[in-house]
């Protein structure tokens, strides 16, 4: 296996991405789309989950393609980024028809990015105009870092972000993940130079600094996020929200058997995942390009390199964050350039 040419979730044909952020706000929106409606499922494993049109995704429900996903900023506000994005569809006549009428089918998930330093005094709830912004905006080529809905995620000690990555199999077939990170849990070991994820790495794509040399980790939780809140106030501020999507066609059913899999990519990138307070969320997509030369083997490879990509995303998020004024966490790249000074003669 080796990344797809732009080491984003859109080298799978036909999907794009949009981003639509607002810099005050501290928040954003992202909207993963393509030209015809793909199939999708998903799979929540965290204890505080925000969504809308998630039931719908399960195998036995009637709709089984969507026209776009959407992860936003904003908590449930957020939810309202989704409304944005119907009625850009609406408009273009796409959805799902039922007799004369055309419903747009747009499940969404949000994160919480209310306390990061941004003003949320708004007079108006600003996430519908950013949903369809996104949506407008939706190309193959996309910013990672503080961008889209990546734009105010906090991970425990570091800015989160946006991130993605690929993966083509031996097949042919191409997996990606797409991913806002906003974890209780921390991106980093602690000292906030190596990455959960290293061992995962490919090609430097998140600084190339290798895994922690260190035994026995894991024990040290500090949090500066959680210092940031108080003693109770953030344990439900987190989520991590990913979409992995592939382009060999996949059921509903084998969707949701990927969005399973994918999970444990977060469970290697983010130390705690999947806790009370997170939210933490995979859609799963199939473009259905590609027929499986051997269904039962290919799906789990497909699994496996759906979690691969989501760990390496989860990383990327995180080192391509950027400061900006007012922030309340510093970056990665904060850190590591305040490290390589100390280490000069």
């Amino acid at each position: 296996m080796k990344p797809g040419a732009l080491n984003l979730i859109t080298d799978i044909a036909g999907l794009r991405v949009g981003n639509a952020q607002d810099q005050a706000l501290k928040s954003g929106v992202t909207v993963m789309t393509a030209d015809s409606p793909f199939t999708a499922s998903v799979h929540v494993m965290g204890g505080a989950p925000g969504t809308r049109e998630t039931d719908l995704l399960a195998a036995d429900k009637t709709v089984s393609q969507v026209d776009a996903l959407v992860l936003s900023g904003g908590s449930a506000f957020g939810l309202d980024a989704c409304s944005g994005v119907t009625e850009v569809l609406r408009k273009a006549g796409r959805g799902f028809q039922v007799g004369e009428v055309v419903v747009p089918i747009v499940p969404g998930a949000i994160l919480f990015d209310l306390v990061n330093g941004g003003n949320k005094e708004w007079a108006r709830n600003p996430y519908a105009a950013l949903g369809g912004a996104a949506f407008a905006a939706a190309d193959t080529v996309f910013d990672l870092g503080s961008a889209g809905a990546g734009t105010g995620a906090l991970s425990a000690n570091l800015k989160g972000g946006l991130g993605s990555a690929s993966l083509v199999l031996p097949s042919g077939a191409t997996v990606g993940a797409l991913v806002a990170a906003n974890p209780m849990g921390s991106v980093t070991t602690p000292g906030e130079t190596h990455f959960w994820a290293a061992p995962f790495e490919l090609n430097a794509e998140f600084g190339g600094l290798g895994p922690d040399p260190r035994a026995g980790l894991g024990l040290d939780l500090s949090s500066r996020k959680s210092a940031l809140f108080g003693p109770k106030g953030g344990e439900r501020a987190n989520t991590t929200i990913a979409i992995v999507a592939t382009d060999a066609a996949l059921s509903k059913a084998q969707c949701k058997r990927m969005a399973v899999a994918a999970h444990d990519g977060i469970g290697r990138a983010v130390v705690p995942a999947h806790s009370p307070g997170d939210g933490d969320l995979v859609f799963s997509v199939s473009t259905g390009a590609r027929d499986l030369p051997n269904p039962q083997g290919e799906l789990a490879l497909i699994g496996h390199a759906a979690a691969l990509c989501l760990s390496r995303a989860i990383a990327r998020a995180t080192y391509l964050a950027r400061p900006a004024e007012g922030d309340l966490l510093p970056c990665w790249i904060d850190i590591r350039q305040g490290d390589a000074k100390s280490e000069l003669p």
